[in-house]
């Protein structure tokens, strides 16, 4: 068999490798010439790393990042709502990994070219269109150039993000993605570890929050890398141009929204004013589809449920198609390659949906929007302000509709 994967991302070169593992022989095409470290921290949970200790690069990635020990969640005054541990410290085999998603990414390419060969991922070709019958799918690509290529496979893979190019000739009139209303500003800075040094945390509520970790291992100085998110309503102003996904950010139209957020264990004005590129992004996702694979086609990742950065789950949930769909592939039998896509439909699609609807009313993080509600001037005792098993139930309904409860010994 042969598959072509359309996107060298994080969920197209995860499935290379999967692929790889049951003896598939995989090309992946990726429009950009270049691929180059960008974008800024992200999170991969226990169960998008337990595949990727599957596919043997828990080694090469580990060095990388930080194991998240906690997750915390703060009101606007600095004033902690719930804690609680993650990755091995909750009693999971494998970490939650926070790390920079270009070298996640440039270290998984690295992996495909080892193992599959240099030629595997090839650059520079944009997909056009494609053509499918009852024995495979014929693509065409092209090159920045305007040159033109072909490639005929087995099945194809649309791992090609928010703004698929298959998606969309599957589904020319879906329009454009579904914004929430806020804007995002992401950027690392140099910093001082706070709270235990391994903490990922979110204050504020949902119109007006932060979020930030660190990504590097302190250095010989004591200073690490840390990842953070500033995030505002911006519905008063509007998007603007919403093709602009990774555009370049002005400090000025967030940080003073941030100003007196100097709380006793981190100062957020210091860390905002430290960072040298901000990115700006809108808070977007797309509506569940009804469908994903056709005759020998399907979507993966972003192409098959883009979602709002809410519960870490963008990156872990590509992953977990990757795995999903080699499995199905790899034990496919009488029901042959069209019958395995949709099996591996049936078993990602209804998941990653109720992940996409339950991200649109904040996830785990809504605990944070009913702190503002019911003590907007913050508290003298958390226990004043959620009922007893509240939080703890908020949190574990989350982490099993997202697929990494813990499993019981």
């Amino acid at each position: 068999m042969r598959v072509i994967v359309a996107g060298a991302g994080i969920g197209g070169l995860a499935a290379a490798l999967a692929l790889h593992n049951i003896g598939v022989e995989v090309a992946v095409y990726e429009s950009v010439r270049d691929v180059r470290p960008l974008g800024v921290g992200i999170n991969l949970l226990p169960h998008a790393m337990g595949v990727m200790q599957s596919l043997g690069a828990l080694d090469d990635l580990l060095p990388m990042g930080v194991a998240t020990g906690e997750l915390c969640f703060f009101n606007r005054h600095g004033q902690l709502i719930w804690r609680e541990p993650r990755g091995l410290r909750a009693g999971y085999d494998v970490p939650q990994l926070s790390v920079h998603r270009g070298n996640l990414q440039l270290t998984l390419m690295r992996l495909v070219r080892e193992r599959l060969g240099l030629d595997s991922v090839i650059t520079d070709r944009r997909l056009t269109g494609f053509v499918g019958d009852d024995s495979g799918v014929d693509v065409t690509l092209q090159s920045a150039d305007g040159a033109e290529f072909s490639d005929r496979a087995d099945v194809l893979i649309a791992a090609d993000g928010i703004h698929s190019a298959v998606r969309n000739l599957l589904y020319p009139d879906q329009g454009p993605p579904h914004w929430s209303g806020n804007v995002l500003w992401r950027a690392t800075s140099i910093a001082r570890p706070f709270l235990t040094g391994r903490s990922m945390f979110m204050a504020g509520h949902l119109s007006h929050k932060f979020v930030a970790y660190p990504i590097t291992e302190p250095d010989a100085d004591g200073n690490c890398v840390v990842n953070w998110i500033a995030e505002l309503d911006r519905r008063d102003v509007g998007l603007g141009d919403r093709e602009s996904w990774n555009r370049v950010g002005n400090r000025a139209d967030f940080a003073v929204r941030f100003d007196n957020w100097n709380f006793d264990w981190l100062d957020i004005p210091a860390l905002i004013a430290g960072a040298e590129t901000i990115y700006e992004y809108p808070m977007v996702d797309r509506d569940p589809l009804q469908r994903w694979t056709f005759g020998r086609v399907t979507l993966l990742g972003d192409a098959a449920h883009p979602m709002y950065p809410i519960g870490s789950n963008g990156a872990s949930q590509a992953i977990l198609d990757a795995a999903a769909l080699a499995e199905s592939l790899g034990t496919r039998g009488t029901a042959g390659v069209s019958g395995a896509l949709e099996n591996y439909e049936a078993a990602r699609r209804p998941k990653t949906s109720t992940i996409v609807m339950a991200n649109r009313q904040h996830g785990p993080e809504r605990v944070m929007d009913m702190a503002e509600q019911r003590s907007p001037d913050g508290f003298g005792d958390i226990t004043d302000v959620f009922a007893t098993g509240e939080l703890e139930g908020i949190s574990a309904e989350y982490k099993a509709l997202a697929g990494f409860s813990v499993k019981p010994a």
